[in-house]
């Protein structure tokens, strides 16, 4: 038996599994301190299992990027790039909205270093330089240090070389590593590098907060955390890399649907309390997103799944103007069963015209009989419209694509889309985050540019390939189940050389000892 815990705006879920079958299923609010409601979900499932029973539980938090969005618990933090006496131009920092900078210190560090992509190096380490550096950050009182070097997807050495120094200067410093975060483009990978190194504390704190919360109920295996491509990762390695969770709740609502609807290539739509997102499943996995994505104002370029966000939910406000109706993106969030109008509340949310128009069947209908017809169709010929615009920008093809629905608020969405070949509400679907989390697998992934000369071709890719499925092994893989499921070449024609940048990815099912 395992646990899977999936975290959202509104509600936690929780649900227990033995094998691939569903057991139990409990739904809880969300409460202000996230932990509390994931406690309140597991115990909500308490009577359906024994304890020592559990072999895993598997996490998808939004702890770590709502403390980036709220600018709350952050570290303050260094970034020290190696590249003198290139990138002089763009320090580090110099894109990051004012109020972010301001709670993690903004201190930017250049220092000598780095390569070119083809593996030479720009300027040896000043030794000295670096030492200066760590005077100063020791000065200042930072604890956490976000390293970065050009092309160090190519060659990490540097970064390594100059950790060792910072900390022989200050023992305990916390280094973040851009190569083994982000992607190719210098300031993204330096971006999502320092916002995993301002992270690191909290990420302690919540790990230990999740432990101590699931021992208490007699709970003793091991936890993992779900990550933004759709795998798992153990607590420790969530302790070192807390930028990896960001958006797991969509992944994990994706590979919930998949795994409930039996489909591999279809778009998935997760109706939630305060969102709707939708993206893609190619070969049962989210489709990564191929630019980079901002996170609170910062570009960043760590693998994030593609997927596309309207604030339309069951939470979501309505609000009649002169100008006609208007829904979201405003939502009463968490505190639906306080105030929308089936609760006895005061605020007209979506949930209360999906009551009037008989699509669900949550608190008193009778506070809803009053709303107007004509509104009731408004609000929900506007959630088609919204949801049928998006779809149709998600596509890759112009043919009808199947849709799966998932999520608590799917009853919103009618049961034809235009553009759409088959929609499909699974069982259990409005626990699909939690279930995702649940059957989740252990996943490795190799990015980084290769001297692709046609005669070795094969061989790299092969190389690639390998690398893949040996960190997901590493990461706690069952090696007869690791499977490559993406392998990317793209040739990078500015480059002299035949240089590619090559992408492969491997999964496997998570070993439960």
């Amino acid at each position: 038996m395992h646990i899977g815990i999936d975290v959202g705006g509104t509600n936690t879920d929780a649900v227990l599994l033995e094998g691939r079958s569903v057991l139990a299923e409990c739904k809880r609010t969300t409460t202000a301190d996230v932990t509390t409601g994931i406690v309140e979900a597991v115990g909500g499932l308490r009577q359906a299992f024994d304890p020592a029973a559990i072999k895993a539980v598997m996490i998808g938090t939004t702890h770590f990027v709502n403390a980036v969005v709220e600018g709350r618990g952050l570290t303050r933090t260094a970034a020290v790039r190696l590249g003198l006496p290139a990138t002089t131009a763009l320090p580090p920092f110099v894109d990051w909205p004012r109020r972010l900078r301001q709670v993690i210190g903004g201190h930017g560090y250049l220092c000598h270093g780095g390569h070119e992509y083809d593996g030479r190096v720009i300027s040896p380490l000043d030794e000295d330089e670096l030492r200066r550096v760590a005077a100063d950050i020791a000065a200042k009182g930072v604890r956490s240090v976000a390293l970065s070097s050009v092309f160090s997807l190519v060659n990490g050495d540097l970064e390594r070389q100059a950790a060792e120094i910072l900390t022989a200067e200050v023992p305990d410093l916390v280094i973040s590593f851009s190569h083994e975060i982000g992607r190719l483009g210098l300031l993204e990978r330096e971006n999502a590098t320092i916002i995993n190194a301002a992270l690191r504390e909290l990420a302690g704190q919540i790990a230990d907060g999740l432990v101590a919360s699931l021992t208490a109920q007699g709970i003793h295996a091991p936890l993992f955390l779900s990550q933004n491509d759709g795998t798992l990762m153990e607590l420790e390695y969530a302790r070192c890399y807390p930028v990896a969770t960001f958006s797991s709740g969509l992944t994990n609502s994706m590979r919930g649907g998949a795994f409930l609807s039996g489909l591999h290539e279809c778009a998935v739509i997760d109706v939630g309390g305060t969102t709707t997102d939708i993206g893609m499943l190619h070969n049962g996995f989210p489709r990564e997103a191929s630019s980079e994505v901002t996170i609170s104002g910062v570009r960043t370029n760590f693998r994030m799944p593609d997927v596309l966000s309207l604030g339309l939910g069951g939470g979501s406000v309505v609000n009649q103007t002169p100008d006609g109706i208007g829904v979201g993106p405003d939502s009463v969030g968490f505190r639906l069963s306080q105030q929308a109008l089936v609760f006895g509340g005061d605020t007209l949310t979506v949930t209360d015209v999906a009551v009037a128009a008989g699509l669900a069947d949550i608190g008193d209908p009778d506070r809803v009989r009053h709303l107007d017809r004509a509104l009731v169709g408004s609000v929900l010929g506007h959630v088609r419209d919204e949801i049928s615009s998006h779809v149709d920008r998600m596509r890759a093809c112009p043919a009808p694509l199947p849709v799966v629905l998932v999520g608590g608020g799917s009853v919103l969405v009618p049961d034809e889309i235009e553009g759409v070949s088959e929609l499909i509400r699974p069982a259990h679907h409005a626990f699909a985050n939690a279930i995702g989390a649940a059957i989740a697998q252990v996943g490795g992934e190799v990015d980084r540019v290769f001297a692709m000369e046609p005669a070795r071709r094969d061989e790299v890719l092969d190389a690639a390939r390998q690398e893949a499925v040996d960190k997901a092994v590493a990461a706690g893989a069952k090696a007869d189940t690791v499977r490559i499921v993406d392998v990317e070449e793209i040739p990078l024609a500015y480059l002299p050389g035949n240089a590619s940048r090559v992408r492969a990815r491997a999964v496997g099912d998570l070993v439960f000892d």
